[in-house]
């Protein structure tokens, strides 16, 4: 048996595993026991078919899956550990012919960089101060949606609810009056976008030609529009503000204290989300190195499942696989070159450890957020190590950003700047 590696580039490398039966002769062996003592042909005791026949009726059938499993086995115990290799190994070819076998690898490695100076490395950190106008704004579109709908004698606006007849048009131009709807359209919803410049100035009575539907699957309809609601606020009151926040808002006061802590919380926690992104592009950035194709690969798989979850196990039936990961490339490289960042990093911060406190802070988090017992989430977490183990990386690369606060200079800057800024490059 012998292994060779090829470079590819300087991550990617193909690894080639070749033997002969001589290597292979031990493994066909006890193989072709282990058979000879199922196999059951008429004329034979069962288990009692002589091997020279079990190798004539089934050898290429046995030898064929003993050849996979020495391959296997040879990868994982001569290839792994001599190499490291990064991300799903592809096999490119396994030939068995002749008493020979070649079995072709392609591999990726880690790429060989130096971290650069975090010193020198300058990120910008979006920090907001909640003013008393959000607030309000804010009280407002709570009012807005908590109020009710009053029919009025008005042209329709943007925040109209409008009820119409939805009738179908045939394609001579006869209305369908047989299968017409009634829908209640809300345009303050963004689903209702598509109606909002068709239904704006109209008034009941009116009758609207429309095109429901998306490119080439539109279909006429005309709607008749039965009625026009205006949302009338809710009234601001002591008692409303027990009620939507459960009383632990007394008063009016009170009620707004909370609302503007809710949203200093916000723009904190997407500050720090807006924190992180920012310092992964920026070190991403200032490195340059090759990232292994299967690596890569085996980053946009994980973009796919993710979507395949989301729909409940199956992809959309429109899904270009191809289409979608040229699309996504950027970013699984992104993506990729972080996760190989990160581990330097970590090299680095090498006294970053876990503590039982860290992950009783996150487990309470979830049980909060799932509405569960924090007992009930350790369990759940118990009963699945991978969930475990990923949660300990999320921990780890939490405290590797703590670390880099310290490490890189920050620049604060307001929402509106950073906006700013975060416009001028997605332009670029």
């Amino acid at each position: 048996m012998d292994i060779t590696v090829e470079d590819i580039n300087s991550v990617d490398k193909e690894i080639i595993i070749t033997a002969d039966r001589e290597d292979l002769e031990p493994k066909f062996n006890e193989a072709y026991k282990k058979y000879k003592k199922q196999i059951e042909m008429p004329g034979f005791r069962p288990g009692k078919v002589p091997i020279n026949i079990v190798r004539k009726r089934f050898g290429d059938e046995i030898e064929q899956e003993e050849v996979g499993k020495y391959v296997q086995e040879v990868f994982e115990k001569e290839v792994v550990p001599e190499y490291e290799p990064v991300g799903e190994p592809q096999m490119l070819d396994l030939v068995w012919e002749d008493d020979k076998l070649e079995a072709t690898f392609k591999v990726g490695m880690r790429p060989e960089f130096e971290l650069t100076d975090l010193e020198s490395v300058e990120v910008d950190s979006m920090v907001h101060d909640v003013s008393d106008e959000e607030v309000q704004e804010e009280l407002d579109r709570v009012l807005e949606k908590q109020g009710n709908w009053e029919e009025v004698d008005e042209e329709i606006t943007e925040s109209s609810r409008v009820t119409v007849d939805a009738v179908p048009v045939d394609e001579d131009g006869t209305l369908d009056e047989e299968n017409k709807a009634e829908e209640v359209i809300d345009l303050g919803d963004e689903e209702s976008a598509q109606f909002r410049d068709d239904l704006i100035g109209h008034s009941t009575g009116d009758e609207v030609d429309v095109e429901i539907g998306h490119d080439d699957h539109s279909h006429p309809f005309k709607l008749v529009v039965k009625k026009v609601e205006k949302s009338q606020p809710a009234k601001l009151s002591d008692e409303f503000a027990k009620k939507q926040t459960d009383g632990e808002a007394k008063n009016v006061d009170e009620y707004k204290s909370l609302l503007k802590s809710r949203i200093q919380n916000y723009y904190d926690q997407s500050g720090g989300d807006t924190f992180k992104n920012e310092m992964v592009d920026v070190l991403v950035d200032k490195h340059d190195f090759e990232v292994p194709e299967v690596f890569k690969e085996q980053v946009l798989n994980r973009y796919v499942q993710q979507i395949q979850q989301q729909a409940q196990g199956q992809l959309p039936p429109d899904f270009d696989m191809d289409d979608y990961k040229d699309n996504m490339s950027d970013r699984a490289t992104r993506d990729a070159k972080w996760f190989f960042i990160n581990e330097k990093l970590q090299e680095k911060f090498d006294d970053i450890e876990i503590k039982p406190d860290d992950i009783d802070t996150h487990l309470q988090s979830q049980a909060a957020q799932y509405g569960v017992t924090i007992d009930q989430m350790r369990n759940m977490f118990a009963e699945n190590p991978e969930q475990l183990e990923s949660l300990r990386n999320s921990i780890r690369e939490d405290k590797v950003f703590d670390r880099l606060k310290d490490e890189v200079q920050i620049n604060e800057v307001d929402k509106e700047t950073y906006q700013e800024k975060q416009e001028q490059k997605q332009q670029q």
